[in-house]
């Protein structure tokens, strides 16, 4: 199994390229099947999650061409045959709900194995079902799948006890066809609900609002395909901005959309971080002395789960107390006692982490044990003395491309090994 070698102490220096998003592209990928057409997506990242999806939209007889050399994905589902995608694929990564929603409002069912992913925290698709079933559905759950049948679907008004980014989508999506309007209300505002808004529009969908508190949606009786390219990934971006902070480098990162970046760079200032934003690109500047923050993480547009482990390694060397809350997932603090086999100081109480600054970092061998907790030990590794050994590497590959290529350019000393 491949695992990632870092040998920590080089300043990073130059400039590195963000992809696209991955929360923005496997939903993209799932709405493809309400076009009932060719739909392609460029400057796709060509990541580990991408190949599942897929792979999964094949196992219902869609035609799905996935092309590394120029980053481009051409799915056509005019071909689908059926609504129950094959179990073993789906249980590989919990994105796959995200095809119930799409499923139910082109053919009026499905049948879905209750998915994977990472182990970061409960995380119910009830909110989902609970909108079905407002749609006009019959949801099951039994032996293991998830089930939906409808006649027709009626827009209707959903209230979201939660801003769930997933039921969000699928509802979103669910609705595009159903008779007369949907309102969803206390929707999740993420950056990548309103690229999936702005995609189902170039399908001829009529979403009105996606990226925001409250989406309607117009139902429409015909969809076609389009070509779409998704927004940059905030989190790899951000990621990058940690790595100039934890190394005290300068580096320039191109493919930044600062709008959704803003929690992010506010933290990182208010840490000594300077960032000036030049179009699409930000100059990262962490060569001054850091300071010691608190952070909460919140839904968007607050500061992101999915930074609050990058922003901990950060924290690991910076002298003094610092506070982070995590509201979001209940287990997100896996990471922490692999960090602490790195010696950092960090103390659990409840959902706070409590983290004091410590002068070194000693490199050992640390398990990623999710996504980002990967990426966070990734960090630690490139200011640790000696040798650091990254295992369960695919984690990080379900979200980062090539993400050891980008850091070498940059000026680590990294490497993939076996």
């Amino acid at each position: 199994m491949d695992k990632i070698v870092v040998r920590g102490g080089n300043k990073l220096e130059g400039e590195v390229n963000i992809s696209s998003a991955k929360n923005s592209v496997l939903p993209i990928i799932a709405a493809s099947i309400l076009s009932g057409d060719k739909c392609v997506i460029d400057n796709a990242p060509m990541l580990e999650d991408v190949n599942v999806i897929g792979e999964i939209l094949k196992s219902i007889s869609a035609k799905v061409d996935i092309n590394r050399d120029n980053n481009k994905i051409i799915i056509d589902t005019s071909s689908i045959a059926n609504c129950e995608p094959d179990s073993e694929l789906v249980k590989k990564m919990r994105a796959s709900f995200l095809l119930m929603g799409p499923m139910m409002s082109r053919f009026g069912s499905f049948k879905i194995s209750l998915p994977g992913g990472c182990n970061i925290g409960t995380r119910p698709i009830d909110l989902h079902l609970k909108g079905f079933t407002a749609l006009g559905a019959k949801v099951t759950i039994g032996h293991g799948y998830v089930k939906g049948v409808a006649d027709r679907l009626i827009g209707n008004n959903i209230y979201l006890d939660f801003p769930s980014v997933g039921a969000t989508e699928n509802l979103m999506m669910a609705a595009v066809m159903a008779e007369g309007e949907t309102t969803i209300e206390n929707a999740a505002a993420e950056p990548e609900i309103e690229d999936l808004g702005k995609f189902l529009n170039e399908i001829g969908a009529n979403v009105i609002g996606a990226g925001t508190d409250t989406v309607r949606i117009i139902g429409v009786k015909k969809l076609k395909g389009t070509t779409h390219r998704p927004i940059y990934d905030r989190i790899e971006a951000g990621t990058f901005m940690a790595s100039a902070a934890i190394t005290r480098s300068k580096i320039k990162i191109n493919g930044v959309i600062e709008e959704h970046l803003k929690p992010i760079i506010a933290k990182l200032t208010e840490m000594g971080v300077d960032i000036k934003i030049e179009g699409e690109s930000a100059i990262v500047d962490a060569t001054k002395e850091l300071k010691p923050i608190d952070i909460k993480t919140m839904p968007y547009p607050g500061f992101p789960t999915d930074m609050q482990a990058q922003i901990m390694a950060i924290l690991c060397s910076v002298k003094g107390t610092s506070v982070i809350t995590e509201t979001i997932f209940e287990n997100r603090f896996m990471h922490v006692s692999e960090m602490k086999r790195l010696g950092c100081n960090i103390k659990i109480d409840g959902r706070s982490a409590v983290i004091e600054g410590v002068d070194n970092l000693t490199g050992t061998q640390v398990k990623a044990t999710d996504l980002r907790a990967g990426a966070a030990l990734i960090l630690c590794g490139l200011i640790a003395e000696g040798c650091t050994e990254v295992t369960d590497i695919y984690h990080v590959d379900r979200g980062y491309v090539k993400i050891e290529d980008k850091f070498k350019n940059l000026g680590a000393d990294i490497k993939r090994t076996n």
